[in-house]
Formats: structure tokens, sequence, C-alpha cells
């Protein structure tokens, strides 16, 4: 197969579907004997017969019938690569950076209204906590970020999408499990488990003030740089911890959210660079505000 190119499967795609060499030439708006003479060299190229023929009728052979499946299935993919790597030609990802709780705020749901939005750019996403997505993001390694509040570099544009209230998160074996409510103070005694202080400042003093507002200062002996590795080790019994509400639709087992009084809320930005293709960065966030208008 390797000597046969697409001109030749494309001719006998035409003859095996109007089995009939005169209608295939002239649909292929070439003569017929250079078509019979590209069909025989397909044949010996493959050591097989594909047509049955006499004065009254072309038919497919068993392999004819194969060729003609495969075909089909080598000229689509060889246009769809073309379409590919021509949209890939003209226009790069749109690379978008984001937390992971931002999987808990529909962020796929997001996506999908994106590509339908704007059907001819492609989105490239990455992982990272709120520092490298800025970080990112104001290298130009990042087109859009979505970030917890932090302090951002003076070139960087943000905007606040959502705010949402903290839960308490508790293994569903706490005495405190089968409450519909609970006061933080209640959880003095507990080991907390902290978003990590090296990873976001603003979070780890954000949950230490609600505790001491609450007249305790917290056990916080264990950090983590991800809301799900907290999430995931109070479900193994290793503590209690305050989490952004999204929290509670991660899925993970003994886990009990109950809500509890507080002021402060979890803030989520999106980020981005102005320096380049600025009107399109600016459509993609007004479109994602739009999108998260009612979270």
């Amino acid at each position: 197969m390797t000597d046969i190119d697409l001109r030749i499967l494309r001719y006998f795609i035409a003859v095996a579907e109007e089995l009939n060499f005169s209608k295939a030439a002239l649909r292929l708006n070439i003569s017929q004997p250079p078509l019979s003479f590209a069909i025989k060299q397909l044949e010996q190229a493959l050591d097989l017969i594909l047509f049955e023929r006499n004065s009254r009728q072309v038919v497919l052979t068993n392999a004819g019938i194969r060729l003609y499946k495969e075909s089909l299935f080598i000229l689509g993919h060889a246009n769809s690569l073309k379409h590919t790597l021509h949209h890939a030609e003209a226009r790069p990802p749109i690379r978008i950076g984001f937390v992971g709780s931002m999987q808990y705020r529909n962020l796929a749901g997001l996506l999908t209204e994106l590509k339908r939005q704007f059907p001819d750019l492609t989105f490239a996403l990455t992982e990272a906590n709120s520092s490298e997505i800025i970080h990112d993001t104001d290298r130009g390694n990042i087109d859009i970020g979505f970030t917890h509040a932090n302090q951002i570099p003076v070139d960087i544009e943000s905007q606040t999408l959502m705010s949402e209230p903290f839960l308490l998160c508790l293994p569903r074996n706490s005495p405190h499990a089968r409450k519909k409510s609970l006061d933080l103070a209640a959880l003095k005694h507990e080991n907390f488990i902290f978003f990590s202080r090296s990873v976001s400042p603003a979070y780890y003093e954000m949950l230490l003030s609600m505790c001491v507002s609450a007249g305790f200062f917290p056990k916080a002996n264990d950090e983590a740089r991800h809301w799900l590795s907290i999430t995931s080790m109070v479900s193994q019994n290793l503590g209690v911890s305050i989490v952004p509400s999204c929290m509670q639709h991660c899925g993970l087992p003994n886990l009990k959210f109950l809500p509890f009084k507080h002021t402060q809320r979890s803030v989520t930005d999106v980020i981005w660079s102005d320096k380049k293709e600025k009107e399109l960065k600016q459509e993609i966030v007004d479109f994602a505000a739009r999108f998260y208008a009612s979270f």
C-alpha cells in the first residue's frame, strides 16, 4: 500500500460506487482509458482482483469490498488530517491554566460552551496552583488563568468570576457529622488540615483568622497544596478542615460537609495579559463571566 497514492484510491472509490467505468470517468472528469489503466495498476500493485468485469456489468470482489471500506477510511482521515494541520498552522491553542478546584466549579461545562461559542479555537488545559498560574500568565505561557484571589503583577488583568462560602469538612464518622450545621468552635480540639501557607498565604491566613474569630487557635500541623488533597486527607480520618463549598462535589467517600457562621468567601478570579490578542482574550473572559453569573 506504500506505493499507492490517494488519487488512485479516489479513482477506485468512484468505480466502486458507480460500478460503471464510463460513469466513474464522467464523475471524475477524466476519460475512460486513464481510469481503466489506473485500476489495472492498483490491482497489479495489490496482486488482487478488485472487480469482476463482463460485457454487461462490473461487480466488486470480496477484496474490492474490503478495499472500498478501507479507502473511505484512509481518505477521510487524510482530509481530517489536512484540516487539523491547517488549523494548527493558522492558530495555536488558547492555553488555559486552572486551579484544581475549578473541576468542581463546572470547568468542563465552561469548556464545552467555549468550544461551541468559538468553534475555530482549540483549548489546552494546564492545572497548577494560583502562584504558578499568575507567574506563567505574566511570562506569556498561559493565556487565560482561573485562580484563587491573589495579588497579581501590574501588567496582569483580573476579574472576579464568583465567590462562595466555606464549609466545614469532617470525616463521616465524626460525632458532629449528623448535625445540619456546626459552630466552628466545636472543633477546637480537632487537628486541622490547612491549605499550604507557601502556596497561598492568603488562604492560610483566612482559614486561621476564622478559627481565631471563633475563639481558638487551631492545631494545624498538616498542610496540603490542593483542596482535593485536603478533602482526601479528611476522608482518611487525618483531621478536619475548612474548604470552599464547591468541594462538596468532589465525590470522595467518608466525608460530611456542614455550614457554619462566617463572613469570608472563597473568591475565584480570571486573569489574563493584554499584551497579545487583547480583544480575543476579553471576549473569552466576558463569556466566562456570563457563564458563571448564576453560579
